[in-house]
């Protein structure tokens, strides 16, 4: 693998472990520094999630757009500087408004997953850019592996510790790019920065109708908004429902991670030969919405540890639903595109921590109608079933597939 894209994984590691270092000791550190009880913390954690997706909603397309303008090298390289120090406040932060600012500029330097990906797409032929997207995926899903490994575990010393490492690993990786990382963007694919496009309503609205995306985004939206329950419920779910520890959640996510990280990494490619991007893309889905409506009814902690390979699957809509995407724009329009899409994701990451926390807290306050812990997971599968019936309605995917390969998929 070239030391570029080796870079931009480790890029994408750390960016996602940026939310799986934090989870499992998050409703430690929310009790230890603003002493709140569970139920309160969670809220405490849903605000915090939501200040760190608003910040990335902002910033992504007018990082997406100066990297089309500027290059990817520039934006790659400061994003990893200002993620060590973010990460160092992290750990020194002794109040929730020093946690707050610090959730703020993690979410302005979690914004660069666009750029990183507008990188893979510059470098990869089209036939090749879903599978590439999907070495993105296995990025993520490895951080969800190192994240609660380390979290969990450093945890158990001190809930600040996982914060040191992260920076220590932010400063090093921005010292590998600096050595290894080529320009990508020339004179043939530079485009103008144009302050209309770099904003998030002005991306959003020229990529979905100058492409007829719009409903593509939507489902990009519903899609992240239903997904993100397992970052923002799922240590006070499995605390709450079957008293696990830090190290027990730590793991569990680990698990989680791996095997995101391997279906996005290894099998996508096999499903992707044989359905291609869009039925790829269905059975994602289908997947999402079967392993939702078990966790919401489990009662066995084993139940849902033995649910995680299955549920992982689902993680393969992204990844297929991003390749499909990219296939409609131009080369010099990567970087807007996926400012666009980050965008879209950070929207529902702004919106779905406060709803998730919220509906596990109303079913697992003191006086509740009904003690649901997975209520929040009932409501995914809902919002993943509105998003399946939204894909099949897309009014530019075909009825009948052709040869499911991406190779003749791109030429559609």
């Amino acid at each position: 693998m070239p030391l570029q894209i080796v870079f931009i994984f480790i890029t994408l590691v750390i960016n996602a472990m940026g939310i799986g270092v934090i989870l499992p000791v998050m409703p430690d550190l929310i009790q230890s520094v603003g002493g709140f009880d569970l139920s309160k913390a969670a809220a405490w954690g849903g605000v915090m999630a939501t200040s760190f997706a608003v910040m990335q909603f902002l910033f992504s397309p007018l990082l997406g757009n100066l990297s089309d303008c500027f290059g990817r090298r520039p934006v790659l390289l400061f994003s990893q500087v200002f993620m060590a120090l973010d990460y160092l406040l992290m750990a020194l932060a002794w109040s929730m408004p020093v946690l707050l600012i610090a959730r703020f500029i993690g979410g302005i330097t979690a914004a660069t997953p666009a750029t990183a990906s507008a990188f893979l797409a510059d470098i990869s032929p089209p036939e090749k850019k879903t599978a590439r997207f999907g070495l993105a995926g296995a990025a993520f899903g490895l951080g969800f592996v190192l994240g609660p490994l380390i979290g969990g575990a450093l945890g158990e010393l001190d809930p600040r510790a996982p914060f040191f490492a992260a920076a220590g690993l932010s400063a090093l990786n921005a010292l590998f790019g600096y050595l290894v990382l080529q320009e990508t963007v020339d004179d043939k694919i530079r485009r103008r920065f144009s302050l209309l496009r770099a904003n998030p309503v002005g991306a959003l609205l020229h990529v979905g109708r100058r492409h007829n995306m719009l409903g593509l985004l939507f489902i990009i939206f519903l899609y992240e908004f239903a997904f993100f329950v397992y970052p923002s419920t799922w240590a006070y779910f499995t605390k709450f429902r079957f008293d696990w520890s830090p190290t027990a959640i730590g793991l569990s996510l680990m698990a989680f991670g791996l095997s995101m990280a391997l279906m996005q990494g290894g099998l996508i490619r096999v499903i992707l030969r044989f359905l291609g991007s869009k039925w790829t893309v269905m059975l994602g889905l289908v997947v999402n919405i079967i392993a939702f409506v078990l966790l919401a009814v489990t009662t066995s902690g084993w139940v849902a540890l033995a649910l995680t390979p299955f549920a992982a699957l689902g993680a393969i809509v992204d990844p297929a639903l991003q390749g499909v995407m990219a296939r409609r724009v131009t080369d010099d329009q990567q970087g807007e595109l996926q400012g666009a899409i980050t965008s879209m994701r950070s929207i529902a990451m702004a919106l779905s921590p406060l709803v998730m926390t919220q509906t596990f807290t109303h079913f697992t306050k003191d006086g509740a109608p009904i003690v649901l812990p997975g209520a929040a997971f009932a409501l995914a599968a809902i919002l993943m079933t509105v998003c399946a019936c939204a894909f099949m309605w897309d009014p530019r995917r075909k009825t009948r597939e052709n040869p499911p390969k991406d190779v003749v998929e791109s030429h559609n």
